[in-house]
């Protein structure tokens, strides 16, 4: 694969160290039972539209697959062929089995090294809230669908973690007169659509879900981040300027501003994992194009005739 990661000097430009990335994601595939990690995409692949559609696509591609998440979801029916690609090798080594014939090629998502109109499906789960690029990153995507082809993907949000955001931040201004981040920058949904048009999709549709996790502590919700299940999932802060080690003092009044802030009356706390989940297609010419300015026949000021009409009509 081609260079994962950018020097220090450029994070304004990449905030993501992307050959860190890479190794969280190795390590992760190797853990033991991976599959208990997995709780929050095995939520998104549930809820997301991988199999909302009803024709069959000979050729798909799966943008940073991990172990193959969204493969389980698919069946020949839908899809025919799949080429799973991830930056980590051990994620693709350790691929769940499916039933759809699969070919796998370790590569960076931000440089798909596949030809133009190649795929008639892309799909991609909760992996390009990691890219530094992701204007360029659509735009690959773009590239490799042929004509008619549909991009379905999910990623999190702008308001994932927002109760630990806010509480560390807070703490961090009051015990260390400043505050650094300690949870990955993620894009606004107000941009995404905004994003996926410039890079040549149409028929946009752009969805969000909340899901809500509650532990009983601060120091429960770092434990997750940090250990057995967020950076199980690879999904560990890689940004160029975090800060390596927290205060004990800041620890402990980030956890107090926690539980008075976002407490709930059983003692829990949440937190709350923002998703996008987004669906867009590559022009082709048999596509329904919309009509023409002006050409209604029908006023929405008749709208309020409605349902008089349908009492009539009853009658």
């Amino acid at each position: 694969p081609p260079p994962t990661g950018a020097s220090p000097g450029s994070g304004a430009l990449n905030p993501f160290d992307r050959r860190l990335k890479r190794k969280q994601k190795n390590w992760a595939a190797l853990q033991a039972e991976p599959a208990k990690c997995d709780y929050l995409r095995e939520e998104v692949r549930g809820r997301g539209r991988w199999r909302g559609h009803l024709q069959t696509f000979p050729l798909a591609l799966d943008v940073g697959s991990g172990r193959g998440y969204i493969a389980q979801h698919l069946t020949k029916e839908t899809v025919e062929k799949l080429i799973q690609v991830d930056m980590a090798e051990n994620a693709l080594k350790n691929a769940v089995e499916s039933e759809i014939p699969t070919v796998k090629v370790v590569a960076d998502e931000e440089f798909l090294p596949f030809k133009e109109d190649t795929f008639d499906l892309v799909v991609s789960s909760l992996s390009l809230h990691w890219v530094n690029d992701l204007p360029k990153a659509f735009r690959e995507i773009h590239q490799v669908l042929k004509p008619d082809g549909v991009f379905i993907g999910a990623m999190f949000g702008g308001d994932t973690l927002y109760e630990l955001r806010c509480s560390l931040q807070l703490a961090e201004l009051e015990r260390e007169g400043g505050f650094s981040p300690h949870v990955s920058p993620f894009t606004a949904v107000a941009d995404l659509g905004h994003l996926l048009a410039r890079a040549g999709f149409n028929t946009l549709t752009v969805d969000t879900d909340e899901i809500q996790v509650n532990y009983p502590g601060l120091f429960e919700v770092m434990e997750d981040l940090q250990g057995k299940y967020i950076l199980c999932m690879g999904e560990s802060n890689c940004s160029w300027n975090r800060k390596p080690l927290l205060h004990r003092e800041t620890m402990l009044a980030a956890a107090a501003i926690y539980q008075e802030m976002y407490g709930s009356s059983d003692g829990s706390v949440p937190a709350t994992f923002q998703i996008y989940y987004m669906i867009g297609w590559k022009y082709h010419e048999s596509q329904a194009k919309p009509a023409q300015r002006g050409s209604a026949t029908v006023s929405f000021g008749d709208l309020a005739k409605i349902e008089g009409l349908l009492k009539r009509g009853k009658k």
